[in-house]
């Protein structure tokens, strides 16, 4: 969208960092996060399986190296490869701070922030950085980036390069408020370089980067290494020093778990984060982790746990009650799960923002009330009183009590047992496919299962491979399917992706439950607006009331610290990021233990 650059005025004062609310933990001069190491020293690998995904990211496989479109399975860690406008901090909720723009100028009303870009920035070619390539590159997300990016996108209305080195960029009027947040940590692309081909194309050839790491030797589906940057324009940033330590970041690829867990233990990769409790309870007895080549060690994690669980997909005529629904949270025995197969190590999902001051509990304080009130008699009662809680079990793996309770609600929902089977009203038969992409979870479905048969519910487990699985959760073409997401402690438009009526019918959305209610969308609204945090808390619980009473969701369970596993060659800080698990950003490679590790083998 075109518009008129307006000169910067006097009272429009450069700063060098932004978030939600305008504080700031760091000084404009400040030299480096208080949680890295400074001096800390370079060289050497990082390996791992990666721990997350992003966008068209997948854990098991991938196909291409475009990580910010629908088409494909792209590699973990393209991000590396990418500057952004600004980077976050570790220790702060949301605040960020200059990478390749030196500073940022914000007109009055909060809906023009004009980027100063540092002079030496540089793509991997050599070439400049410029405002023009910022520009190009927020259009093209928009345009052509993948569904979520989008859709987060939807109040950035243009940017305009006011030279080479300021860019600004509009935003619409009642903007989200993370909006000009989640801009300033997108990738920067080379307008050069998509002028010559297309940008929206599932493809292996290495885009053009900025960021601190490379694309070096891969295997589609095997493994990827990313080479760090000897001379990278940014390393003695504050926002990066002491940062990006390894000379290669390598992620691995494993279709299973246990052979992936084999492959750590041969030393096939250096650093776990483990996920499953079995595992983690019985498996950490071979002879590195005896002799002490190997060490586990267990960090807290101090961020919002989210919600993980089977999200029921409400666009399937089955499911369109929420009686229903219910039923099938009563049948799921936590308890039993948890003591047989999980080794006691969890505890129950309850929330959306589990494990954070977001999490609605008790009854509804007068604000809450106060939000909530224009929807009475438009969303069940009970989210004027207690949230909901999943049933608590006797741990028997079939609690007669609850799976009664599931029958009542089936039968009130008219899901009536003909010879045995639960029949839909129309008099279908209720059935119920279970999709999900690697067999870890096989245990876990079983039971469950079995607990459902009892109701008269023909349900089944489907594992199809993770490019099918992708393509088919994309789409919506599931019944019920796992999946885990979380939050930061400054939630805003990043929930309409998940939560909104518009992502429910969004293809690539992570709205898989297919959650479509107008006091959902308009309690996003409110949190978006939310003007300081102690409003953005109140409008959360309240959102939080609301979607637990829609049963969208079996919740499953979560554990508020990181299991992790390392052989030992790594160095890390004396103080660890509040935010996020700061591995491998903060570690770095330690050529003395890596020396007496190789004494020991």
């Amino acid at each position: 969208m075109a518009s008129t650059i307006l000169p910067a005025r006097a009272e429009d004062a450069e700063r060098h960092g932004i978030s939600a609310f305008g504080d700031l933990k760091y000084p404009a001069d400040f030299r480096h996060f208080s949680y890295v190491n400074p001096d800390a020293p370079k060289g050497g690998t990082f390996s791992q399986i990666g721990p997350n995904r992003q966008y068209n990211q997948s854990f098991l496989t991938f196909n291409s190296l475009n990580s910010y479109i629908l088409k494909g399975d792209a590699a973990q860690g393209m991000e590396l490869t990418f500057a952004t406008l600004m980077a976050r901090s570790g220790d702060e909720p949301d605040a960020m701070y200059g990478l390749a723009a030196r500073s940022v100028r914000i007109s009055d009303d909060g809906l023009t922030y004009r980027f100063l870009l540092r002079s030496d920035a540089r793509f991997h070619d050599g070439t400049a950085l410029t405002s023009h390539d910022v520009a190009f590159s927020l259009a093209t997300l928009k345009q052509k980036g993948h569904p979520i990016i989008a859709q987060l996108l939807r109040d950035f209305e243009g940017a305009e390069a006011a030279d080479e080195h300021m860019v600004a960029v509009h935003f619409a009027k009642g903007r989200a408020r993370d909006v000009p947040l989640f801009v300033a940590g997108l990738p920067i692309f080379s307008r050069a370089y998509y002028s010559k081909q297309p940008f929206d194309q599932s493809t292996l050839e290495i885009p053009l980067g900025s960021g601190p790491y490379q694309v070096g030797r891969f295997e589609p589906g095997h493994f990827i290494e990313y080479k760090r940057g000897k001379d990278w324009w940014g390393a003695d940033l504050p926002v990066a020093r002491g940062q990006n330590n390894f000379d290669i970041v390598r992620f691995e690829y494993y279709r299973d778990r246990e052979v992936g867990f084999e492959g750590f233990t041969a030393g096939n990769y250096l650093f776990r984060e483990e996920f499953t409790s079995r595992t983690w309870a019985t498996r950490y007895n071979f002879p590195a982790f005896e002799d002490g080549r190997v060490k586990r060690a267990v960090l807290p994690d101090e961020t919002p746990s989210g919600a993980q669980g089977w999200f029921i997909n409400t666009r399937r005529k089955q499911f369109k009650d929420r009686r229903v629904r219910e039923a099938l949270i009563d049948a799921f025995d936590f308890e039993w799960t948890n003591k047989t197969i999980m080794y006691g190590s969890y505890e129950r999902t309850v929330s959306v923002f589990q494990n954070s001051p977001l999490m609605a509990k008790g009854k509804p304080n007068p604000a809450e009330l106060a939000l909530l009130e224009p929807f009475r008699g438009k969303v069940p009662d009970e989210v004027f009183g207690e949230p909901y809680v999943p049933p608590v079990t006797d741990g028997s793996g079939q609690d007669r009590r609850w799976l009664r309770r599931g029958a009542q609600l089936l039968n009130a929902a008219g899901c009536k047992l003909e010879n045995g089977k639960r029949v839909l009203p129309t008099g279908e038969p209720l059935t119920i496919e279970f999709l999900i992409f690697e067999p870890t979870f096989k245990p876990h479905h079983l039971p469950y299962i079995r607990n459902l048969a009892t109701l008269g519910i023909a349900a089944t487990l489907r594992i199809v491979d993770p490019v099918q699985y992708r393509a088919r959760v994309d789409s919506f073409d599931f019944d019920i399917t796992v999946e885990r997401f979380g939050f930061s402690e400054t939630p805003g438009d990043s929930l309409r992706t998940y939560f909104s009526s518009q992502a429910a019918a969004t293809k690539g959305s992570q709205n898989l439950a297919g959650m479509a209610d107008p006091a959902i969308d308009a309690l996003i609204d409110v949190i978006i607006a939310a003007k300081t945090r102690a409003e953005l808390t109140t409008a959360c619980r309240a959102l939080d009331r609301v979607i637990r009473a829609g049963r969208y969701w079996i919740p499953h369970w979560y554990k508020p610290s990181y299991w992790i596993a390392y052989w030992d060659v790594f160095g890390w800080p004396a103080t660890r990021p509040r935010y996020f698990r700061g591995i491998p950003e903060t570690w770095w490679y330690d050529s003395a233990k890596a020396a007496k590790l190789k004494q020991k083998g």
